[in-house]
């Protein structure tokens, strides 16, 4: 298999997406044409249409620019999920979450993403498929969306700062969350089964939580 680095580059040359200097505005106009390429080839083809030579052109940049900032498609599609959750929790921290308990603003925000993923399906399995099946080279940018995540989620249940419990909770759903996105994208399991599913989880990791103090006893 040809090296997905072009001639010249060696891996220890090329700058990941995530660590490329971002100083300038250009650096970051191009980075977000290139993010923007990216996801508009993988909404109209899924995963296999995110060619780095297609990315380039739509971006209006070199190829040798675009490995400069991402040494391959996965490092791309796994950096922009990051962007989409990271808009997601920005639209999440600034309206009030539905809901009174932490098992309903957990559960407002998990269909809010879920819904969103199933309305654009092939852009959803390129970017599913990328992160489950990217290996070591891109765990910074694995972690990465793993991290904005949880604190999406553990943020959803908690008014203050999550706890270490509460990270490992959202850790739990995230993981159900995400094995149950790739069932329905390999028509596995339906949208009925992955929303019951999360809401047999949730309401079993959090039974009791909101439970009134003062009728503990």
């Amino acid at each position: 298999m040809a090296s997905p680095i072009p001639a010249g580059n060696s891996a220890s040359d090329v700058a990941v997406g995530s660590d490329v200097d971002l100083g300038s505005s250009a650096q970051r106009e191009r980075r977000r044409r290139i993010l923007d390429a990216t996801l508009q080839l993988a909404s109209k083809g899924g995963y296999d249409a995110v060619q780095m030579r297609a990315v380039a052109e739509r971006a209006d940049v070199a190829v040798g620019t675009l490995y400069r900032y991402f040494p391959s498609k996965v490092h791309l599609l796994v950096t922009a999920l990051a962007r989409e959750f990271e808009a997601v929790e920005s639209r999440a921290d600034k309206t009030r979450l539905r809901g009174n308990t932490a098992l309903e603003r957990l559960r407002h925000v998990l269909d809010m993403i879920t819904l969103a993923m199933q309305r654009d399906p092939l852009l959803t399995e390129a970017m599913t498929r990328a992160f489950m099946f990217a290996d070591a080279s891109a765990s910074a940018e694995v972690d990465k969306v793993a991290l904005i995540i949880d604190r999406l989620l553990a943020n959803a249940m908690v008014e203050g700062e999550p706890t270490e419990l509460d990270l490992k909770i959202a850790r739990v759903v995230s993981d159900v969350w995400m094995s149950n996105l790739v069932q329905w994208l390999t028509r596995r399991a339906s949208a009925t089964d992955v929303t019951n599913r999360l809401e047999l989880t949730i309401t079993l990791l959090l039974a009791g939580r909101d439970q009134d103090p003062e009728v503990k006893d």
